[in-house]
């Protein structure tokens, strides 16, 4: 059903699913890229409160140093009888800095904490930690109180009770970042988790992107390459000359309706092809008709003054003949009581004799009669157009016949024809056209004959081709000779004359019996050879008509 669709409908298709693979690899992508920059955000948020831990620490370490050094003092004060002076306004305003020091270390403290999200990550949770630091302020508000006064350090009670607060601040800063760390380990274990079914989703979304992607080149492919494929190998066949293919697709696209115009158009060529063809094919036959019309001419010319010889030999031996006759009927009217018995044998020898030449005669007459008959007979079976039918035909015979006719003709009677027909060779051809081409090849090699040259046949068979070899010891041809000579209308004839059609109807003849000829020639001079060959078994195959071209 989708194949029915235009090809517009299906491009839309294959975009959808390009876009819902990227729309699936993307949103994989972006959730992991996202969420890893939020635990970088987190981490990196957190990880700031462990430098002002740090520093908490440290500065409640150095307070109590300080503590620690002012009880040395009063302690040795105590064990020697001249004690040093403990400045307690200067000691007491150290402690006072120190405890502004870590009031504002806190507040920075407190200050990361509030920027926490917790909606963000259970990282950001910092409830423990406010509850720590309240108790950091208390303990610094005791401290404080302490603190505030003047002679705390004179009294070893009030320093046993600051040295306290200071020692339970100073593990209150401990606490700080022993959560981050244990929120860091818990983090650790949630987020593989997570990112188990990050990787999980994201091998997921790889399948379906690749089945997708996979389903969008096989509709591709179906759609628009394969059809695609069809149509071009379908061109291909059709540029080759095979009309009668037709391309078949199983779409109802653009692609198809161009098949289908394609299809419309070999059709109509096909059509246009076969009536050229035909239009051809008659053309061709009325030209082969008048050419073998001309040959009929230029036979039945030169057999005429064969045929007024034995014309004349009738005419003589009639007349020869009507008087003897007239004499042998006055010889014969005496009456028999008139002649003495010596006088009729002598007439019954005379009547012999007479009867011997009047059988003479009229066998002579017999004899040159039938020879113009078959004179005639010769003439009219060359001109006999004949059907298009090819038959069995044997060569040696079809040869022998037109070098009969050919020896007729007057003007080659000072040149030589000489045949060698080998063993019989029978070949399916047209007789008509096939002597057409014979006498075509035989005049052609007289004429470049001079007075006394010979033209030689050859007639055999290899490997399942009819040869049959023209060759003469005439003018020769040059090269520039052989490139045009199959042409139409080229002639290069000693004698001047004819119209240039005979070795082009010649190489037609042979083309469309499916055979080949070829020509040879050493140069001007050195005579020429013609070798047609011919199939001795009848192919059945389209057979087109080729002509030589310039």
């Amino acid at each position: 059903m989708l194949s029915k669709w235009p090809i517009r409908n299906k491009l839309l298709i294959g975009i959808g699913l390009l876009l819902v693979i990227a729309a699936i690899l993307s949103c994989s992508g972006f959730r992991a890229a996202y969420a890893y920059r939020s635990l970088v955000r987190c981490l990196s948020g957190r990880a700031n409160e462990l430098p002002l831990a740090a520093t908490l620490g440290r500065q409640i370490g150095d307070l109590r140093i300080t503590l620690s050094e002012v009880r040395g003092l009063r302690q040795a004060t105590d064990a020697e009888e001249h004690p040093p002076e403990i400045d307690s306004r200067k000691e007491q305003q150290r402690f006072l800095d120190g405890m502004q020091a870590i009031q504002a270390t806190l507040a920075s403290y407190r200050k990361e904490l509030e920027n926490n999200d917790e909606a963000k990550s259970e990282i950001n949770e910092s409830r423990d930690e406010w509850k720590t630091v309240g108790k950091i302020q208390d303990a610094l508000a005791d401290f404080g109180r302490i603190n505030a006064d003047e002679d705390w350090l004179l009294d070893d009670s009030r320093i046993a009770a600051a040295n306290e607060t200071l020692g339970h601040l100073q593990n209150l800063t401990l606490e700080l970042p022993s959560y981050l760390h244990q929120k860091i380990h818990d983090l650790t274990r949630e987020f593989r988790s997570q990112y188990r079914g990050v990787i999980i989703l994201t091998w997921i979304t790889t399948v379906c992107g690749a089945v997708l992607l996979g389903l969008f080149i096989k509709l591709f492919y179906n759609w628009i390459f394969r059809p695609l494929k069809v149509l071009v190998e379908g061109s291909r066949r059709v540029a080759s000359g095979e009309f009668s293919h037709r391309i078949s697709l199983d779409t109802s696209d653009e692609i198809a309706e161009l098949a289908d115009a394609m299809n419309e158009m070999t059709a109509r060529f096909q059509a246009v092809r076969d009536d050229l063809d035909r239009q051809v094919q008659e053309r061709t036959k009325q030209v082969v008709r008048s050419e073998q019309l001309a040959s009929v001419g230029f036979l039945a010319a030169g057999v005429a003054h064969e045929i007024n010889n034995p014309l004349a030999s009738i005419a003589l031996c009639a007349e020869s003949l009507e008087g003897r006759i007239q004499e042998v009927l006055e010889a014969g009217r005496p009456s028999p009581s008139d002649a003495s018995p010596a006088d009729s044998a002598s007439g019954a020898a005379t009547a012999g004799q007479d009867h011997d030449v009047i059988r003479n005669y009229l066998r002579m007459i017999q004899n040159e009669a039938f020879r113009c008959k078959g004179i005639t007979e010769r003439l009219l079976d060359f001109s006999r157009m004949g059907d298009m039918k090819r038959q069995s035909t044997d060569l040696r015979e079809l040869v022998q016949s037109v070098i009969d006719m050919v020896r007729h003709l007057g003007r080659y009677q000072d040149k030589n024809v000489v045949f060698a027909p080998g063993k019989p060779v029978v070949a399916p051809v047209n007789g008509q056209e096939l002597k057409q081409v014979v006498l075509n090849l035989i005049t052609n090699g007289l004429d470049s004959l001079s007075p006394g040259g010979s033209v030689r046949i050859e007639l055999d068979s290899r490997q399942g081709y009819a040869q049959i070899v023209f060759s003469d010891d005439g003018c020769g041809m040059t090269p520039e000779v052989l490139e045009h000579l199959f042409e139409p209308f080229f002639t290069r004839r000693r004698t001047g004359q004819g119209i240039g059609l005979g070795l082009s109807i010649t190489y037609r003849i042979v083309a469309d019996h499916n055979g080949q000829i070829e020509v040879h020639s050493d140069g001007p001079g050195k005579g020429s050879e013609f070798r047609v060959s011919l199939p001795v078994a009848d192919k059945q195959k389209e057979s087109e008509h080729r002509y030589q071209a310039a």
